[in-house]
């Protein structure tokens, strides 16, 4: 396995419910792009970033962060780092490799209706326009 690219504690928002021990595993649908089938899982070391995430997802429901860990090897998310930000300081990741559930935490940062609304907007605007690296 290549080096360790961070320590973690690793992140993982979504709508769906799950429980520990769950794995998480590529090859669903894009919250973003729904004609993609995704090809990686995603996750960030960064608790508020995976409630953004969670926040944005596609179907009904709450939303959801899961504290993960990877179980094979992940690169930097090639979606944001240097794309959007230079480095990585979304601390995002992505692999092929499950991911595993080991808890649910409740402590991120919640969008008021306002934030998500300008989110979803933004989201919007750039969906004809961007591209994800797959």
């Amino acid at each position: 396995m290549p080096p360790l690219l961070d320590e973690g504690p690793f992140y993982h928002g979504t709508k769906a419910e799950l429980a520990v021990g769950d794995m998480l595993t590529a090859g669903f649908r894009s919250n973003y792009k729904p004609e993609l089938l995704m090809k990686h899982i995603y996750f960030t070391a960064l608790k508020d970033g995976a409630g953004l995430t969670a926040e944005l997802a596609s179907g009904q429901g709450q939303p959801h962060v899961y504290q993960v860990e990877p179980t094979g090897a992940f690169e930097n998310d090639p979606n944001v780092t240097d794309k959007k930000f230079p480095g990585n300081p979304t601390r995002s990741y992505r692999s092929t490799h499950p991911l595993r559930i080991l808890a649910e935490v409740s402590d991120f940062k919640r969008l008021s209706p306002e934030e998500l609304a300008t989110w979803q907007e933004k989201l919007n605007r750039k969906k004809p326009h961007g591209q994800i690296i797959n």
